[in-house]
């Protein structure tokens, strides 16, 4: 069974509306104008919370990491570039907190993790750090719920982390399914590995999706995913690793609205017939028995005096051979329906 969780107050659980974070991690580019316009276009879509990455590149890349071939600078250069002023942080989540929409971060150190812990009431673990169990087990130790991502994760090394995390008390647990390529194509995208997980550990899943476009966030909606994390700019053309892969507020607007509509469109499962709003054209376009020709009162009805058209007001086809046979109480005029008090 799947262990009930919330998110700042939202529920993460079967039926319940998908978390949508909007993930603005890098994309800021240092400037805090353009992370606040990015809360704002986060807010204005309609997302739930808005999540940065909180990193140093000295403890996060060796500089003696070999060039990634994805990339103009080598990665420890590139990292230093790009992290997000600590010192922004409590003024962010005030910010976030003004504007209704929930602040969160990945933490990629401890302090990052004490940092955030005053600031937020979840974290998110990102896929490449799934592998650091001191860094998520010391996450997972101050007892709030955890979304961790899985890309390039095999299901031991996500079994390492669903035990480190309840070693640590904690069984708050979200995995979301994940390709670690940006932009990633979709035939890598696996979403079915899902329900597999969510099989395995009884946890809630969603996606974190690097995809172009939206799509496939929304087909993860319709396959069970409780939460989805897309990157967003404001404009793709801006220069920073992540712009170029990432979706841009009109995208965002229209990830949420999908979204909802596939969750609104899934319904209960019981099928009960007609919806109030298809009321008419059950009534004027299904068919039931009319009469073929004019049947004066006293006939007997043949076969050849009856077929089934529309409208249905008149007595279901199923039921034809319950008419055959009986006698017309009254004039019945060819192509009108057939009731019963006519009989």
């Amino acid at each position: 069974m799947v262990c009930s969780i919330s998110l700042g107050g939202k529920p993460i659980e079967e039926g319940s509306s998908c978390f949508i974070i909007a993930e603005i991690g890098a994309n800021h580019n240092r400037s805090y104008d353009l992370a606040l316009r990015h809360i704002d276009a986060a807010v204005e879509a309609g997302a739930d919370a808005v999540k940065f990455q909180i990193y140093s590149a000295d403890s996060l890349y060796s500089k003696k990491t070999p060039h990634h071939s994805g990339y103009d600078k080598n990665l420890h250069t590139l990292i230093s570039e790009i992290e997000t002023p600590r010192h922004w942080l409590p003024d962010l989540a005030s910010y976030c907190k003004e504007k209704g929409i929930l602040f969160f971060a990945t933490p990629f150190d401890h302090k990052a993790v004490d940092e955030l812990d005053e600031l937020s009431d979840f974290f998110k673990i990102a896929s490449f750090e799934i592998v650091d169990l001191d860094l998520l087990g010391y996450c997972a130790s101050k007892g709030k719920p955890m979304i961790i991502s899985t890309g390039l994760a095999n299901m031991e090394e996500i079994q390492d982390a669903y035990i480190t995390c309840r070693n640590a008390g904690n069984e708050q647990i979200v995995f979301l399914q994940c390709a670690s390529v940006y932009p990633a194509p979709a035939h890598i995208m696996n979403l079915r590995s899902m329900e597999t997980i969510r099989r395995a550990f009884g946890t809630a899943v969603g996606l974190s999706d690097h995809t172009p476009g939206v799509h496939v966030s929304v087909a993860a909606v319709a396959m069970g995913a409780s939460v989805v994390e897309k990157h967003f700019t404001l404009d793709r053309s801006m220069e920073g690793p992540d712009h170029p892969f990432a979706i841009e507020p009109g995208e965002l607007k229209e990830l949420v609205r999908q979204i909802r509509d596939v969750e609104s469109a899934m319904g209960d499962g019981r099928k009960l017939g007609p919806s109030e709003e298809e009321m008419e054209f059950y009534h004027k376009a299904r068919r039931s028995l009319h009469a073929r020709c004019d049947i004066p009162a006293g006939t007997v009805i043949t076969e050849d005096m009856i077929c089934c058209k529309r409208p249905g007001y008149g007595i279901a086809p199923k039921h034809s051979d319950l008419v055959k046979g009986r006698v017309a109480k009254v004039d019945i005029e060819a192509d009108q329906w057939i009731g019963w008090e006519m009989i």
